[in-house]
Formats: C-alpha cells, structure tokens, sequence
C-alpha cells in the first residue's frame, strides 16, 4: 500500500462544500477506474494546527506504484469528462503540498535496496 498525501488551501473565492463534492466526484471516477484504492478527505478542526498546516488533507490509498501510474495515466488521457472532474478540482486549489508515503516498515526494506 503507497499513500498519497496532499495538504491543500482553497482559494479564498472557493466554497468549501463545492470542493469537497469535486473530490468526491474525481475519486469516485478514479475508484471507479481502478486507479485508486480508497480515499478520505479531512478538514483541520477548531484552526487548531501550526501556521505551516493546510484547512484540508486529502489522503489517497494506492495498492502499489503501477495503480498510481495508472492513475497518473488516466490523467493525461484526452478526455472531457477527465479534464472536467480534473478541473472542478484544481480550479478550487491555491496551494497544495504533497508526499508520497509507505507503511514502515515493510518488508522490502527499501532503504537496503539499490540497482546499481
């Protein structure tokens, strides 16, 4: 399992409601296309988080390095409905950090591992 993990600020023109539904709708398409494994999205409660956190966190859960592959390919695709559900997202979107996580540890032990 790989987590993808995004901290996102809206722009401030954006309704946060609007957003959410936006993601609903682009990860259920993901999900539907089996790119995705499941998600969740997150809003920081009370503004109790350091200046350097973000309102939302938006955490993606792929089965292993190919469905995120995939899931990046299905982003390039030509596709209206693709670049529509793409767009209702990241035009909400001012600022977004993101990172690419693993359970640990695990058992490849990747810090061990070097091909050449």
């Amino acid at each position: 399992m790989n987590l993808y993990h995004c901290s996102i600020d809206l722009r401030h023109e954006a309704k946060a409601l609007v957003f959410a539904n936006a993601i609903d709708q682009w990860m259920s398409y993901l999900q539907e296309r089996g790119t995705v494994l499941s998600w969740r999205l997150m809003r920081r409660k009370l503004h109790l988080a350091s200046d350097k956190d973000r309102d939302f966190i938006l955490e993606i859960e792929f089965e292993n390095m190919t469905q995120l592959d995939q899931a990046f390919r299905v982003l390039g695709e030509q596709d209206e409905e693709v670049e529509r559900l793409y767009a209702n997202v990241s035009n909400l979107i001012a600022t977004t950090d993101v990172g690419l996580y693993r359970p640990f540890p695990d058992p490849e032990r990747a810090e061990r591992m070097a091909l050449i």
